[in-house]
């Protein structure tokens, strides 16, 4: 690999020729209003970015045949690390920095062992709206792949199904007026809780594989003083699918009754997903990035923690889940590459 500093690569002695030396423009020279703030006067500066010897030819890796993702991104709030009696606290140990770790041991594992093919794919905003997986989707590398592993919290278990998601807000509007006189205005809370009440009480579709549909409502915000009969009010809801999105949004509308406006924000189906012999399997009630990431190869759900430590207050991974996971990735890259999974 080249030095990132001096280009040299490993068993040559050879240094890269010197990229020629450039200096940006002084912000000295700028006008003092231009100039951001806490700015430093220009130095010259060099690239360090590595050039491959002429003693090397320049060499292109083949594209990844089998890839190991996770995101990046964590739930707030923060939750600063600490290790004791060989357990990693902190947010993300378990959702999903953790995992991002057991894969890149994993990779470096399966490097030094020869295995070929190998990639690693991590993106950001999963636990919003998978920006990240779906920008990713577009990238070119990814017709080349044949699978993806992608990592969530499954107790080192290989997922045979994940539910849907969807993602959603309700907004009631009111007419506002002193709280003294209520009988003047209409509170737009108070429309917003019977809608809520409503959805509640409503009958969700099951699954003999998924389980039940979930409702979970998130955020509640509305008005503005307690004085004032509100005016607005707005609620966050994700449900989780075990079906398609379409017969869940009719329940929800019925529900609704006009009586609040609905803005559907994402949208993901429950998979049922690929299956290696010899693996431990489960079914997982949460989503994944793996609905964006379709272009990526057949996918599969594997990762150490448990999604019950996951956006908790006391979020955590213990050293040897974290060791079992690498060996878990090891084991089913292997898997993959030698045997064909089932679906």
């Amino acid at each position: 690999m080249p030095c990132s500093v001096t280009g040299r690569w490993d068993g040559c002695s050879r240094r890269a020729p010197a990229r020629r030396a450039t200096r940006s423009a002084p912000s000295s020279r700028l006008p003092t209003a231009a100039r951001p703030r806490g700015s430093f006067p220009a130095t010259p500066w060099r690239s360090i970015f590595p050039r491959p010897a002429p003693c090397r030819p320049t060499w292109k890796p083949p594209p990844p045949r089998i890839v190991l993702s996770t995101h990046l991104d964590t739930v707030p709030p923060h939750l600063p690390a600490r290790i004791a009696e060989g357990v990693l606290y902190g947010r993300g140990a378990c959702d999903a920095k953790g995992i991002m770790a057991a894969q890149i041991a994993a990779a470096e594992r399966l490097r030094a062992e020869g295995v070929e093919g190998i990639g690693l794919l991590f993106v950001v905003d999963e636990e919003m709206g998978s920006m990240g997986a779906r920008a990713a989707n577009a990238h070119p590398l990814a017709g080349e792949c044949r699978w993806l592993i992608d990592g969530e919290p499954t107790e080192n278990r290989l997922a045979v199904g994940s539910k849907g998601s969807l993602r959603l807000t309700l907004y009631t509007a009111g007419v506002p007026a002193h709280s003294a006189y209520p009988e003047h205005g209409r509170s737009a809370i108070d429309a917003l809780l019977d809608v809520l009440g409503d959805v509640r009480r409503a009958t969700w579709p099951t699954d003999p594989v998924f389980g039940e549909t979930t409702v979970n409502i998130g955020v509640i915000a509305g008005g503005t003083r307690p004085n004032v009969v509100a005016a607005d009010a707005h609620a966050d809801l994700q449900i989780r699918l075990v079906t398609e999105a379409t017969p869940v949004k009719a329940l929800l509308e019925r529900a609704v009754r006009d009586r609040a406006r609905i803005d559907y924000l994402t949208a993901a189906p429950p998979l049922r997903l690929a299956t290696v012999p010899g693996f431990e399997t489960c079914v997982v009630r949460f989503t994944t990035d793996i609905p964006h990431l379709t272009n990526w190869g057949t996918p599969l759900l594997l990762g150490p923690g448990s999604i019950l430590d996951a956006h908790s207050a006391h979020e955590r991974i213990s050293e040897a889940e974290l060791a079992a996971g690498v060996d878990a990735y090891v084991r089913l890259v292997h898997a993959l590459a030698w045997r064909k999974a089932q679906v």
